[in-house]
């Protein structure tokens, strides 16, 4: 089926052009209009008459992209945006992207050949030269918990370099040192600074960074679980696990409980996110709690205030997360 893509391809226009002849909006000269219609109609283009139908409704639709929508971070947020979108009178499709590149570019594409309303997007990478095709739609933008780097587009975010700094000297005041950091895919803009705030809090503690105990992995519970049971079968553990979400955390305590030991008796747990079950956990799990939901109603009404003014500067909102200390961070036994 042809999509937008090929008609911009063949007309040798960007995709933003097509998008701006194919919707009536201004700003394109006559020639390219007629040309772009011509190339349109030899390609036999069809726009999606569902979403046109949609459009002309006053309804709309948005276009969401999560990277794991069994994280409950992801659902929280995903909620929040669809409150906001049905005040709007908008609808939301919800898109999966399990870190996956090429399946992101596959959602994208199909929201640009819909010519969907907007897209709040939690971006797979970094760069922004992988998102060209995107930024040249004329598709309003939100990135939300991670950075297109260098993009200009909306973007809501935690300060997570203080966070996962404050969550590491929480962990070296209650007298741990020897601590082992599972955190998010370094190619994300969230990995980077969780670990960038991890490394801050020891150095300023005067604690050496130990790599043999510190991964950039999947934040996913599958993937955490057979490194903490390593460094838990080694001579010299950690003293304690700082978990770079709810998923890597579960991972870790599943691994502390298979090894037999006791949190925090032999260890320590702290994490970022605080899901439901972190206070039922044994005495509770010492988290940052982040203002999930705020984040997803703030990336949603910045995508409704770049649809009515589409010139205005872009923003970024970054809001703080905040310390829940329980016991699963209680400082060690003393001897004497």
């Amino acid at each position: 089926m042809t999509g937008i893509k090929d008609v911009a391809k063949h007309a040798g226009v960007s995709v933003a052009t097509v998008s701006r002849v194919l919707s009536n909006r201004p700003h394109v000269r006559p020639e390219v209009r007629t040309h772009v219609l011509k190339v349109a109609g030899e390609l036999g283009y069809r726009p999606n008459r569902t979403a046109r139908s949609l459009r002309k409704q006053g309804a709309g639709i948005i276009g969401v992209l999560v990277s794991d929508i069994r994280n409950p971070f992801f659902v929280e947020i995903a909620r929040a945006i669809e409150d906001v979108a049905h005040r709007h009178e908008t609808s939301v499709f919800l898109c999966n992207t399990d870190e996956n590149a090429q399946k992101e570019q596959t959602y994208l594409w199909t929201l640009i050949d819909e010519m969907v309303a907007g897209i709040i997007l939690v971006p797979t990478q970094e760069h922004i030269e992988k998102f060209d095709f995107l930024l040249e739609s004329a598709i309003p933008i939100v990135t939300i918990d991670r950075r297109i780097q260098g993009a200009a587009v909306d973007n809501v975010l935690i300060d997570n370099v203080q966070s996962a700094y404050e969550l590491t000297s929480h962990l070296i005041e209650q007298g741990y040192e020897n601590i082992g950091a599972v955190i998010g895919l370094e190619h994300s803009t969230t990995g980077q600074d969780r670990l960038q705030g991890f490394k801050l809090a020891l150095a300023d503690h005067h604690l050496s960074f130990n790599p043999d105990f510190v991964v950039c992995i999947d934040p996913t519970e599958r993937a955490s679980e057979p490194i903490v049971s390593q460094w838990l079968a080694s001579e010299n553990r950690p003293q304690a696990i700082f978990g770079g979400n709810s998923l890597m955390t579960m991972g870790a305590i599943n691994a502390v409980h298979k090894a037999r030991l006791s949190i925090p008796d032999d260890i320590a747990i702290a994490s970022f996110d605080d899901t439901i079950w972190m206070p039922h956990l044994g005495t509770g799990i010492t988290v940052i709690s982040q203002p999930v939901y705020e984040m997803g109603r703030i990336a949603a009404e910045l995508l409704f205030e770049r649809q009515v003014d589409a010139l205005r500067a872009p923003s970024e909102i970054v809001l703080k997360g905040t310390l829940i200390a329980r016991g699963s961070t209680a400082r060690p036994h003393q001897t004497g």
